[in-house]
Order: C-alpha cells, then structure tokens, then sequence
C-alpha cells in the first residue's frame, strides 16, 4: 500500500474544510480592517492547514511548551494566514481575527513574538526567517530533543542573499530536524518573479547547496501531507518543498493578479469572495 493511500479520505476532506474555513477567515480579516495581504496569504493556507492540523507538535494549553514543534513564517506578510490557524486552533478567540492590523492589537500586520500567544517568532523584514530556524534547530540539536522546525519562505524572498548563507549552515550542520517550504506562486510585491529577478533554476540550486529537494502541488491536500511526511523521514541533511501554488487561490479575480499582494476587498468584491468561498451574504 503506498503512502498516499495509507491518508484516509476522512482525514483529507476534514483537512479541506479547515483550509476553506481559514480562506474565509482571511478574506474576512482583511475586509474588516481594509488592509492586509490576502494573495500570499490564500496561497499559503492549504500548506498552513496541513502543518497545524496535522503535522505540527503543538498545545494551546501550553504554548512555550519546551519540546514543542516550531513553525517560522518567513514571508511575515502572510500573518492573516497564521492568525487564522492559530485561531481555529485554540490559541485565542477567533473574535480577535477582525483586530487585524488595529493599535494596540495583538495582530499587528507582521507577526510579533509572543503576541498572539503561539506566534515562535516576529518576522516581515524578508530573508531572515530561514536563519533563525537554523538557529532553532541547531539548538534543538544540541539539547538533543526530538522536535522540528518548519520554515515557510516565498519565492521572491530567494532574492535575499541571506537565504543562501542559512542554506550553506543547515547543510553544514546537517539539520533534518528543519523543512523548509517555499510557496512558489511565482509573484511578489512588484510583478512576475522571473521579471523582477529570476529565480530558476530553484532545484537544482537546493540541490547544490545539499539540501534533500521535494516538489508538491500547495493545493493538493494529500499531496502535501505525503511530502511533508516524506521530509520529516529524511536523515542527515536539511529538506526543502518547493510548494506549486496559486497567489489568491480560492478567490476567482484574485488568483495569479499581482494587485491582490497586499489590497484589500471593497464590499462588492468581500461578497463575491465569500459566495466563492461558500458563503452567501
């Protein structure tokens, strides 16, 4: 019987009602305050949902648990999307999801350490992400637990050259305690990736620098469970996902439309999403 059929339908439909869940808390989130990134965030949900519904070793009760899993969010921009999971998680109240980005709000519009609880790490300026999970799992390494560190960076974000350094340490360290996930939806803030910077060849270049390379499509839900659950079996090197996504995905106007990086709906485009999304208002 091979991996993926051993994932029961079950498991992937239940899987799938929480990404569209989390799909209608982002547009929600974004609606209510006019302001957000709604593209990078719908094209990260899928993935999200996997990790903290699946995957992740967490407790809500506890969220400084010292043996828990980490989870880095590189591309910080993408907050609304970890709000929400954390949220439909047990963090805090899903209320608080329309505080997004307010003063004084625990949401602010790149995440904050510690506020809300469950959130490792404050991240948003670009490329650093990938080393501080270096950090977190080369110091698991050496308090020899048995925890992961998942690390999610955008594409555009192979731009920064900080990236490749933390790639050469993970290497050197061999840390398989560390899957990073790359949300290739092939735009970023100012247009096309491969207009702004090119970045192919994205395989062989983790290859090179002797990380273990997977490929998945970021919207297939039992897709992405076998390949993470591949990763995690890997020994003696750090892994890589290059994730195939769609920026906007579940939202018709917004998918594969750069504007939609950081624009919020007006009302009539809110009601469309929502109606796409299962909800009519």
């Amino acid at each position: 019987m091979s991996t993926l059929s051993r994932i029961s339908e079950e498991v992937i439909n239940e899987l799938d009602a929480k990404a569209l869940a989390i799909r209608r808390d982002i547009i929600q989130m974004t609606y209510a305050v006019q302001s957000g990134h709604p593209g990078g965030s719908l094209s990260a949900t899928d993935i999200v949902t996997a990790l903290y519904f699946y995957f992740l070793r967490i407790d809500p009760e506890n969220p400084e648990w010292p043996d828990r899993d980490r989870f880095v969010l590189s591309k910080g921009h993408a907050c609304p999307v970890w709000y929400s999971a954390l949220a439909e998680r047990g963090y805090f109240p899903k209320e608080e999801l329309l505080t997004l980005r307010k003063i004084d709000g625990r949401l602010q519009g790149h995440p904050v350490m510690g506020k809300p609880p469950g959130v490792d790490m404050t991240t948003g300026s670009l490329g650093h992400g990938l080393s501080i999970g270096v950090g977190m799992a080369l110091g698991i390494k050496l308090d020899r637990k048995d925890s992961r560190v998942y690390v999610m960076l955008s594409d555009g974000e192979l731009n920064e050259g900080l990236i490749w350094e933390a790639a050469m340490a993970a290497a050197k360290y061999k840390l398989d305690n560390l899957i990073t996930i790359i949300d290739n939806n092939n735009l970023q803030l100012d247009g096309w990736c491969n207009e702004v910077m090119p970045i192919e060849p994205i395989i062989d270049k983790w290859l090179a620098f002797n990380w273990r390379v997977f490929v998945m499509d970021g919207h297939d839900m039992r897709q992405i469970l076998s390949t993470i659950r591949e990763a995690n079996r890997v020994t003696g090197a750090p892994s890589v996902i290059v994730a195939h996504t769609v920026k906007g995905k579940g939202v018709s106007y917004m998918e594969n439309k750069c504007e939609w990086h950081g624009k919020p709906p007006n009302e009539q485009q809110f009601k469309q999403a929502m109606m796409e999304l299962g909800i009519n208002l």
